[in-house]
């Protein structure tokens, strides 16, 4: 469990970025709203993943991130906060979406070991990196403009991920310290309802979302994982929803179990918008992590 000196710091970086927020809100009513702005609907080029990917804070949909429509560019740089019982985690990043169509985006993630990296011999606070670098296609269907047809978005997704600490990881028994998941997302937007559901599938063998490696002495081959999102638009700026995400468990040393999240996102304007969820991501190494997850994001 934290140390009072650890709340402190994680209570402090929370408000920091909280503070960011407030900024960033306040900034964005001095910018003014043009026809050059992308032109898709408040949020529905989703929010950025802890991986970067555009969707929600878990799980990749099938919309492509940023605003840009056809013959448009849209991008987004975003940071997250996640504040674990034991651990913590930053992730910061950007990506640009392309007429549309196709979706590129890179994260930086780092996650505090806290307590677990002395007991490691690595030291308190150690923080494992991995860099994600993503591209999306959308194959076939609109969410927003095919309203009258049941069939949804579709996009293809890879996710390559790399460790920054191979040799640190390895002592795990982890098979390999970079490695690539292919997902394929579905997503449909019910303007009536207000109302957005996404399933994806996705191959992988990552641990802990590749943060600890990939494969393990338990198994070290790809395997299908299901993951899917639900938003109810409360307005044109408010969103709640959940998701959940199973994951392989691959590792003896660490067993893995689903992660899931309920969710606030609100997007004043398309320039900025925060989200700020509960997070459960199950086991990780010493026990179920729970907590606090803040995101900030500011793109057009």
């Amino acid at each position: 469990m934290f140390t009072t000196t650890e709340c402190r710091r994680g209570a402090l970086r929370l408000a920091v970025l909280a503070a960011g927020c407030a900024w960033a809100l306040a900034a964005q009513a001095q910018v003014p709203q043009d026809r050059h702005t992308g032109g898709k609907l408040l949020l529905t080029g989703g929010v950025n993943s802890v991986e970067g990917t555009g969707g929600g804070g878990l799980t990749p949909w099938a919309l492509i991130g940023g605003y840009g429509e056809s013959n448009q560019i849209g991008a987004n740089a975003f940071t997250t906060r996640v504040e674990l019982d034991d651990f913590a985690l930053d992730v910061h990043g950007v990506l640009v979406g392309f007429s549309n169509r196709v979706e590129v985006s890179f994260a930086r993630q780092r996650f505090d070991t806290r307590d677990l990296g002395a007991a490691l011999g690595l030291g308190r606070g150690f923080r494992l990196e991995q860099d994600v670098l993503g591209a999306k296609v959308r194959l076939f269907g609109d969410a927003v403009l095919e309203q009258d047809s049941w069939l949804p978005q579709v996009a293809l997704g890879a996710q390559y991920k790399t460790h920054r600490q191979g040799d640190i990881v390895r002592t795990l028994g982890v098979a390999d310290t970079s490695a690539t998941d292919v997902y394929l997302s579905a997503t449909k937007l019910f303007l009536a309802q207000s109302l957005l559901v996404n399933g994806t599938v996705r191959y992988t063998k990552a641990n802990q979302f590749g943060i600890l490696g990939h494969g393990g002495d338990r198994r070290d081959s790809y395997r299908p994982q299901l993951e899917g999102s639900v938003a109810w638009l409360l307005n044109r700026h408010i969103a709640v929803g959940g998701e959940f995400r199973t994951k392989p468990d691959n590792l003896g040393v660490a067993g893995e179990d689903a992660a899931w999240d309920v969710f606030v996102a609100w997007a004043p304007s398309k320039h900025v918008s925060v989200t700020a969820a509960w997070v459960d991501l199950g086991n990780i190494v010493v026990g179920d992590q729970r907590g606090a997850y803040l995101s900030l994001q500011i793109g057009f």
